[in-house]
């Protein structure tokens, strides 16, 4: 006898658990209005945000210089930039060799439109002076005689700031600086920028452009509650490995509510990094004021902690008041590096979808016009195993389903047309599993095996074909996703997650279902609509051995009181059972 199946109750009871687990929490996210029943579409069939993208020439720089390298470039950390924010199916491309157009599905967050518009030039620098974000007000007390009343804000900032009293503000310092930390670096031009600038007003939080690392800065801080005076450039992203957002533990390893972004430099980086908290450090007893150290990105200060340490292992953390969200912004756009270029944003604007509903409904038609035409040839070529297979083609489409829509809410997956063509393709690899098992099943009733130790060994030399099969598939698709972009990644990414439903279903449905099916009357006795019936089938001995003294013979005659016939059957049976489980052990112990 062939090994006996394990409980087929088992794999079924497990799919089914699945699927309601499923369907759980889709409907728990739908009802906390995080999820959507419905799966997220892409731009071709949704329509989305666009934004175009302009190179501006940096100082001293000549448009010749803009290449395609550069572009090539930009738009792969873009694309990165993107695809980390959990945005999918976005069009990223170069427009005219000049400018990058960037098309982003459905409505993107502001978070994942800042990661575009910003270049993320990051760069740490010491904090000379700190204040109130207001700009200088006028005096208020009438000035004294012989004085002259300024006129506005700038006059009288510039009358401040004007040490010598020559009318000129001098932007280079009057003396050598030791480091970047000396208060030779605030200038007579630094105090009068100081002074001007009004961080209340949105338009003092970009001045990336302005951000000269040799020179002093002022800037503000991303809320525009602080303004800075800082000193040159101490230390310059591009030393920067990497930055991950993560929860903060105070000293005890205590979480703290609070999250940080914790930092990762370079060899080059955490040497500079380590001369320069030293000396931020040892300043804490001459001025405690100038012991903070800026982050600067794009010229507007993210955080200015108090250097409590010299920090020798190049791994810094950025606190401030971050939330989940705004830690990982952060993170992503200090992990994938400045752009090599500057941008403006030309236009940003809604665009509709290229294709539209229209197109999908079509590739839905098509789909089901495929599977109805897959079902005629399966009851026309199994009869009743057909039956079989329809219901595991209804269990991979709730699975498939299911997934997709899950996977909409977790990673922002988004279906495009190309993603359904690689639905519909999947309802002929699903079918080929079907069929690749139930003609090994029929190869062993034409031999003269009994049913259910037909589906046993049929079984076991179907599933190492099956499986081959789809890993065949899975390989495939995992290297074209890997190396493709846009559209083909999309019927990658669905041809991938068929395949794997494909095995799910196989192994927890089909040969389940199987097993239990010729347990009954119909399929077990082989009636002639069953699919396998071994006169239909043409099986090669004169009587094959039902069991319980009963030969069914190809000639129509269904029962032989003959003893002789029966022992017949018998010795021919089990000569071709003992093959069967033979070649079967063979394959499963390969």
């Amino acid at each position: 006898m062939t090994p006996p199946t394990s409980n087929p109750v088992k794999p079924l009871v497990a799919l089914t658990l699945l699927i309601v687990s499923a369907i759980i929490a889709l409907t728990v996210g739908t009802v906390r209005n995080v999820a959507s029943p419905v799966p997220e579409l892409a731009l071709d069939l949704q329509g989305g945000t666009q934004l175009i993208l302009t190179p501006t020439l940096r100082e001293g720089e000549s448009e010749a210089e803009i290449t395609e390298t550069d572009l090539e470039q930009a738009i792969d950390v873009i694309r990165q930039r993107v695809d980390a924010s959990g945005v999918s199916e976005a069009e990223i491309t170069s427009q005219g060799g000049q400018n990058i157009v960037v098309a982003l599905p459905g409505q993107p967050s502001e978070e994942t439109l800042n990661l575009i518009r910003s270049s993320a030039v990051m760069r740490f620098r010491p904090v000379l002076q700190s204040g109130t974000p207001n700009a200088l007000e006028l005096p208020k007390e009438a000035p004294k005689e012989g004085e002259t009343v300024p006129k506005t804000v700038e006059e009288y900032a510039k009358s401040i700031a004007d040490q010598n009293k020559d009318g000129q503000l001098s932007d280079a310092p009057a003396q050598t600086p030791e480091n970047n930390s000396d208060l030779a670096w605030v200038t007579e031009q630094a105090v009068y920028d100081f002074l001007i600038t009004d961080c209340t007003k949105p338009e003092a939080l970009a001045q990336g452009s302005a951000d000269d690392p040799a020179k002093p800065l002022v800037a503000c801080n991303l809320t525009g509650t602080e303004k800075y005076l800082l000193g040159p450039v101490d230390l310059d992203g591009t030393n920067l490995v990497s930055a991950l957002a993560q929860p903060s533990r105070n000293v005890n390893g205590h979480l703290t509510g609070q999250w940080e972004v914790v930092l990762t430099f370079n060899a080059e980086g955490t040497k500079q990094f380590s001369e320069v908290s030293r000396r931020l450090y040892e300043l804490r007893n001459v001025d405690p004021a100038r012991q903070r150290f800026a982050s600067v990105l794009d010229g507007n200060v993210v955080t200015a902690p108090v250097v409590q340490g010299a920090i020798t292992n190049g791994s810094p953390q950025i606190t401030g008041d971050f939330t989940a969200e705004s830690a990982r912004a952060l993170a992503n756009q200090l992990q994938f590096g400045s752009l090599p270029l500057n941008f403006n944003v030309e236009t940003e604007q809604h665009i509709s979808a290229t294709l539209g509903a229209e197109h999908l409904q079509k590739g839905m038609w098509a789909g089901i016009a495929g599977l109805i035409l897959v079902m005629l040839y399966l009851l026309y070529q199994y009869r009743g195993l057909a039956l079989l297979a329809g219901g595991s083609l209804v269990v991979a489409a709730i699975l498939i389903y299911l997934s997709i829509a899950l996977l909409s809410w977790l990673i922002g997956y988004r279906l495009s047309l190309a993603g359904v063509a690689g639905l519909i393709i999947s309802v002929g690899i699903t079918a080929d599993s079907f069929i690749v098992y139930f003609e090994r099943i029929r190869d062993e009733v034409r031999s003269g095996m009994r049913l259910d130790d037909a589906v046993n060994v049929g079984w076991i030399r179907a599933r190492r074909t099956i499986i081959v099969s789809d890993m065949v598939n899975l390989l495939a698709a995992t290297v074209l996703y890997f190396l493709a972009v846009g559209g083909v990644q999309g019927f990658a990414f669905t041809l991938g997650l068929t395949t794997i439903v494909d095995l799910i279903v196989i192994l927890w449905f089909t040969h389940p279902m199987m097993v239990l099916m010729v347990k009954t009357k119909f399929f077990g006795n082989g009636h002639k609509l069953s699919g396998l019936d071994p006169e239909h089938l043409g099986a090669t001995d004169p009587a094959t051995y039902m069991g319980r003294g009963k030969v069914r013979n190809v000639s129509k005659i269904k029962h032989s009181a003959d003893p002789a016939g029966v022992e017949t059957g018998r010795k021919s049976l089990a000569q071709k059972r003992k093959e069967a489980e033979s070649t079967a052990v063979e394959e499963t112990n390969q």
